[in-house]
């Protein structure tokens, strides 16, 4: 049986990590956001926001880290794995900041597919910015939009999770995926 690849994205602030977190302690394999390791390993370097300085360099960095926990899937002998985002979100940032990037970012969009697509809507009320996160939650809202577009143009159904609490959210998604598989 073939482990099924599951992306749970959504915008900034939306509540994706608490979620992915709430999944895992529930026993499911999940595997944890990377753009904050390579937000940290470039401020180590004396880069203060990479994405600002050199998005292509740090999409080219995301690609990777992306691509390498794409294959983590295969290690395991579950039903199904949760990604907190996916390659298609890199795009989708790429394209919410106008900033071109090389065709082989879509090309691997294109090639390393995923089986679910989980979106969380913008969420006011539980939105904090901090040194990692640094959008506004109206530049939030349009990552969202950016993000459903960009999963949308790759082939994906895009399912809209509900706003409501982590164990409501999380039935939701177990729900949704029995009634899919």
């Amino acid at each position: 049986m073939k482990t099924k690849r599951i992306v749970i994205t959504g915008g900034p602030g939306s509540g994706k990590t608490t979620l992915i977190s709430h999944l895992e302690n529930l026993g499911h394999t999940c595997l944890h956001e990377i753009s904050r390791e390579v937000i940290l390993a470039a401020q180590k370097e004396g880069i203060d926001q990479l994405f600002l300085q050199e998005p292509v360099l740090f999409s080219e960095k995301l690609m990777e880290g992306r691509l390498a926990q794409f294959f983590k899937a295969d290690e395991h002998a579950k039903d199904h794995v949760f990604y907190d985002r996916g390659l298609p979100d890199i795009t989708a940032y790429m394209d919410y900041i106008a900033v071109s990037y090389p065709d082989s970012f879509s090309d691997t969009c294109k090639q390393f597919t995923y089986d679910h697509v989980f979106l969380l809507p913008p969420w006011e009320s539980i939105y904090t910015s901090d040194n990692e996160r640094y959008e506004s939650f109206e530049q939030a809202t349009l990552i969202f939009d950016f993000l459903g577009k960009a999963y949308r143009a790759y082939g994906y159904d895009v399912c809209e999770v509900p706003i409501g609490t982590i164990e409501d959210r999380a039935n939701y998604i177990l729900e949704k995926l029995k009634h899919t598989d």
